[in-house]
């Protein structure tokens, strides 16, 4: 019954999709709306139209300019649009404005996100984590939805666990909030219990940007039956199987929701109980879509949000999925220039499992120091050397020597010891000590 719930909760609701370009927020790639485009269809929008326009800074009262308002407007009549979505986020009266300017539903990227988010939760954790990120997020937007909410009759963005909450005064939504944090203390609590009691075994957690191809990973790693669906967003629980690697022994292997670009804060805050495993995992396989255009953003996008969950500092092993969808192997030979580290593999076909296994053995069994090093910013050797076998977390530059912050294998260190670099152990506790 949950499997299609999202097909029963709503019809294919006429969309227009719209994205503003900022100097602080340039589109990448050819295709600006590409993502809000996949993001929009997963939740079960038919696109009807779209509109783009570039900016230096926004209007206030709209967001667009007057005369894209106008054009949005004349789209929505001329398409019988039910619903606008924004690949931006929208203040509470720049969505009321819109609305009466088209006579549609508005919605923003961040509401769109909790509102898939709403349609996948299947564990009683994460319907907790959804339904207290969908409350946060309406709190400040309850006068619009009071105002407007009779107007449509559910569809995106009025979806899930918070959805009959979204009509309380303030007060009631507040009481609410408070109570689904106190439930999800007690769960992170319990989830920090449970993954801990795991000390002696090792743990590898799989994250990366969505539709990255993690759980396919996982099930050809482990036999196991994780279910797998080319759209975004469709593992939200984390799934703890048994690996087993040759001539090693059994790990602990975790898959975990995908991310995304400009995640909403109150999602990603909700959802660490759920992320407990990557916080605790003693290798972190950081998949991505190597037959995707955007794979560096996606890394960048990844990494922002491991750091939000304080786990940026864990020992990653890049891993680049989908080779075998590469039109142009050059794309890919420019990702190994820019990760030297990183293992090139098809979870689909089983091209290059070997070598992530090798490599997965390798990081597990190094004694990895996590330290800090001043080096002659002319050292090429040193810093080519550090490219290749250390995983940086944090470079500085400070006159012509740079600082750089990450781990290393501790028995590599000693192949670094030179007159002119300063290589400084950190411990969790901040504390410093030369190695």
């Amino acid at each position: 019954m949950n499997e299609t719930r999202s097909d029963m909760t709503v019809h294919l609701e006429r969309a227009i999709l719209v994205s503003v370009a900022l100097p602080h927020r340039p589109w990448n790639g050819d295709d600006p709306l590409d993502e809000l485009r996949g993001l929009a269809e997963t939740a079960r929008a038919k696109i009807v139209g779209e509109l783009l326009q570039k900016r230096q800074e926004i209007v206030p009262a709209t967001y667009i300019g007057k005369g894209k308002l106008a054009e949005l407007t004349e789209l929505c009549e001329a398409t019988d649009a039910e619903v606008v979505i924004f690949d931006n986020d929208l203040s509470p009266a720049q969505v009321r404005n819109l609305e009466k300017a088209t006579n549609a539903k508005v919605i923003d990227r961040s509401e769109l996100i909790l509102d898939i988010f709403a349609t996948r939760a299947r564990t009683i954790e994460s319907k907790l984590q959804v339904e207290l990120a969908q409350l946060e997020y309406a709190l400040p937007r309850l006068k619009r939805m009071w105002t407007h909410l009779s107007r449509y009759k559910g569809g995106i963005g009025l979806r899930g666990p918070g959805e009959t909450q979204l009509e309380e005064d303030r007060r009631l939504v507040a009481l609410k909030i408070r109570d689904l944090k106190e439930r999800l203390t007690h769960v992170q609590t319990r989830k920090q219990r449970e993954v801990s009691s795991r000390f002696e075994e090792h743990t590898i957690s799989l994250v990366g940007y969505t539709n990255a191809g993690k759980s396919t990973l996982m099930n050809k790693l482990t036999g196991a039956d994780v279910y797998v669906e080319d759209k975004l967003f469709s593992t939200l629980d984390t799934r703890t199987r048994q690996w087993r690697l040759p001539d090693w022994g059994r790990v602990l292997l975790s898959d975990t929701v995908g991310f995304i670009r400009d995640l909403p804060h109150h999602l990603v805050a909700s959802f660490k109980a759920t992320l407990e495993e990557a916080r605790q995992a003693s290798l972190l396989l950081h998949v991505v879509d190597a037959s995707n255009v955007h794979a560096e953003d996606h890394i960048t996008a990844v990494k922002h949000v491991l750091k939000e969950l304080d786990c940026d500092e864990r020992p990653t092993l890049l891993v680049l999925n989908k080779i075998d969808q590469l039109k142009d192997l050059s794309y890919l030979q420019v990702l190994q220039a820019h990760h030297p580290r990183a293992v090139a593999i098809s979870a689909h076909s089983g091209q290059g499992l070997s070598d992530l296994r090798n490599a997965v053995i390798e990081m597990l069994s190094a004694d990895f120091a996590h330290v800090t090093i001043d080096v002659d910013a002319g050292n090429g050797r040193v810093l080519a050397y550090l490219a290749a076998h250390a995983e940086i977390h944090r470079q500085e530059f400070h006159d012509n020597r740079i600082r750089l912050t990450g781990s290393l294998p501790r028995r590599l260190v000693r192949h670094i010891q030179e007159p002119d670099v300063v290589i400084t152990e950190t411990t969790p506790a901040d504390n410093h000590r030369p190695v």
